[in-house]
């Protein structure tokens, strides 16, 4: 089954077009990342597959049905973790969660959830006294608390520290697990590769590479380069066979204590399709 289905998406606010053709499938159970700079349209064509924006043209899926047109009972089979949301400041987080909850014909427990996106020890503070990185969580918290099927997290985890990153990839890994579709936009390239099952690059409102982290924009077929230290100093060579070329240095003598083989990170290959794209 396809949990998301997109053919020739576009959007345009005025005379700029800032999705121009976006197509996409992601099917159930499928964690994929959506990557670019800001401005390519990543947030525009997450509000639309949400049902928050309308679209000008093209076909769009989520769970089977139009956003544009869906009503309460889609709107509860999916979760939304925006880059900004409004709160009830004065209720703590645990009256919070129980509140978001009750909206939801089949939610999580608030203390379950709470748990989950680690604020156990703060689930009686208020709102308005929490750290920003703790307010990100308790919105993380309301757009799981529903038991969704799909999972929109739109730059879930600005303004956390590394610790609280970790946490929270091990949450997005239990969804995962549960049969969760999850649809992420990142800034953070480790982020993207330690979960995405699959990934895309989204560059001046078009897609301009879709793949698995590990074979990404030609990432598994690309050249390596092999550095080492000679007797004239650091050595650096490119290479399709890195096997042969150190079979060949350790005929001659070279000492490889000091040899490194490299393939481009997806930072590489990320900035290389943005560069090419712009």
């Amino acid at each position: 089954m396809t949990a998301i289905e997109v053919r020739g998406l576009r959007k345009a606010y005025g005379g700029h077009e800032a999705v121009a053709g976006v197509d996409l499938s992601i099917p159930d159970g499928e964690v994929f990342a959506l990557l670019g700079p800001n401005g390519a349209g990543k947030t525009t064509t997450v509000e639309i597959l949400e049902g928050h924006r309308r679209r000008d043209a093209g076909e769009v899926r989520v769970l089977g049905t139009d956003p544009a047109g869906a009503g309460r009972a889609w709107r509860a089979r999916i979760g939304i973790v925006a880059q900004s949301a409004t709160d009830a400041a004065d209720l703590t987080v645990a009256e919070t969660v129980r509140h978001v909850a009750g909206f939801y014909p089949r939610h999580r427990r608030a203390a379950e959830v709470i748990d989950l996106v680690g604020l156990a020890d703060t689930a009686g503070a208020r709102v308005r006294t929490l750290s920003g990185g703790q307010r990100r969580r308790l919105d993380v918290a309301l757009g799981i608390v529903g038991r969704p099927e799909v999972v929109f997290l739109d730059e879930p985890t600005t303004g956390f520290d590394p610790q609280a990153r970790r946490q929270f990839w091990d949450l997005v890994r239990v969804l995962a697990a549960e049969g969760t579709t999850i649809l992420l936009t990142t800034h953070y390239l480790d982020e993207a590769e330690a979960l995405a099952d699959r990934l895309a690059v989204i560059a001046g409102g078009v897609i301009v590479a879709e793949g698995t982290p590990a074979t990404f924009g030609g990432r598994a077929t690309a050249g390596t380069v092999v550095t080492w230290d000679g007797p004239d100093g650091r050595r650096v060579e490119h290479t399709d066979d890195p096997t042969e070329l150190i079979a060949r240095l350790a005929a001659a003598g070279t000492d490889l204590r000091t040899l490194a083989v490299t393939r481009p990170s997806l930072e590489d290959t990320y900035l290389t399709l943005i560069g090419e794209a712009r």
